[in-house]
């Protein structure tokens, strides 16, 4: 049954749906990753406890919201991980899993996060698609879908991609470091997201560094990703951006090099593999780092660029890493200028650097 909800906040998972805050929702939930859902908040948190809009402000959330989150799952080392319920109707109880508004299942959980919010479903965000008709269906993250044979082809485009040893190992510090050299030295650099969980919260900050147009997953529909759908959510990021002519492309793994949202797949697929002109690696610690360079290398073919992250917050850690791992270790936060220009001469723009100079 129909009816018309207010709601109080609107997560950024559903920014493409262009919402107001007063929808109309239905009792009939089809339990699919990507669906749109009203809930209500039951439970109060004073830690993690904020959920990002679709203007991209972090907003706090409190017993008796009503929020719209995206049904979906999460599989994070440090956070909380759940699943897509099988069956779901008015009155259910889900858990908000992340601060992008996905919403499941919860069966795992971080100690440093707490317990999850607990949510009343209200029912599914209905969407009107046909004109001068009344008539609803359940509205998605989004309607524009991956391709699945779309080809790798840069066209020239040199690709610097950046993958982490672990989740908040300094990737996206790193990728708007780069993203901000690379600008400030005269070049146009685009940037995307291709794996990890619905949160636009990164690719704000690579807007925010001077790329010019970004992407993540969940452009394409997508919460959360998958060794099965990464490549090919990867394959077609690429392949927009590149349609765009920019001087170089930057992009973000989410997650990290073993885990659960696809990374693995993406490095072992060959053509995605061939694009890249450079790949930094992220690391806490100096362990990680030699263990993340000896895996690029051995299981994957790929000989990283140079590694930065917290493992090379000092002098001590970048020379460990130089002399155990014979890598570049440059720490993004103190050096991201050279960061960005030892990058930019990598791919083979370094004449650039002159010419943008004053």
């Amino acid at each position: 049954m129909m009816r018309s909800v207010v709601v109080d906040k609107i997560a950024s998972v559903a920014v493409a749906s262009d919402l107001s805050h007063e929808i109309r929702v239905d009792s009939k939930i089809p339990c699919e990753e990507g669906v749109l859902i009203a809930a209500e908040v039951l439970t109060s948190k004073s830690s993690y406890n904020t959920l990002e809009l679709t203007s991209g402000r972090m907003a706090q959330i409190k017993r008796g919201d009503v929020i719209v989150g995206a049904l979906g799952h999460r599989k994070a080392l440090f956070g909380y991980s759940g699943h897509l319920p099988e069956k779901l109707e008015p009155g259910d109880i889900v858990q908000l899993l992340n601060l992008g508004g996905v919403m499941g299942i919860c069966d795992s959980i971080n100690p440093t996060h707490g317990q999850p919010f607990d949510c009343r479903v209200l029912g599914v965000v209905l969407d009107f698609p046909y004109l001068g008709q009344r008539v609803g269906v359940p509205a998605r993250v989004s309607e524009i879908k991956a391709a699945a044979d779309v080809r790798v082809a840069t066209n020239g485009v040199p690709v610097v991609a950046l993958a982490g040893t672990c989740m908040n190992s300094g990737k996206t510090a790193a990728a708007c470091a780069v993203v901000s050299r690379f600008r400030h030295n005269g070049l146009v650099v685009d940037a995307f997201k291709a794996t990890g969980v619905a949160l636009r919260r990164d690719i704000l900050a690579m807007e925010d560094a001077g790329a010019r147009n970004t992407a993540i997953f969940t452009d394409l529909g997508v919460v959360a990703t998958t060794s099965g759908n990464a490549p090919a959510l990867t394959r077609n990021l690429l392949a927009m951006l590149v349609q765009k002519r920019p001087d170089v492309i930057v992009f973000e793994l989410g997650d990290g090099l073993l885990g659960a949202y696809g990374v693995e797949a993406i490095l072992r697929d060959d053509e995605i593999r061939n694009a890249l002109s450079a790949l930094v690696l992220c690391a806490n610690d100096p362990v990680a780092a030699w263990g993340g360079v000896k895996l690029l290398q051995d299981e994957f073919g790929i000989e990283p660029t140079v590694v930065t992250g917290p493992a090379t917050d000092n002098q001590v850690g970048i020379d460990i890493i130089r002399q155990r791992s014979n890598v570049p270790a440059i720490n993004a936060l103190a050096g991201g200028a050279d960061l960005g220009d030892l990058l930019q001469s990598s791919i083979g723009l370094g004449a650039r650097i002159a010419k943008a100079a004053p």
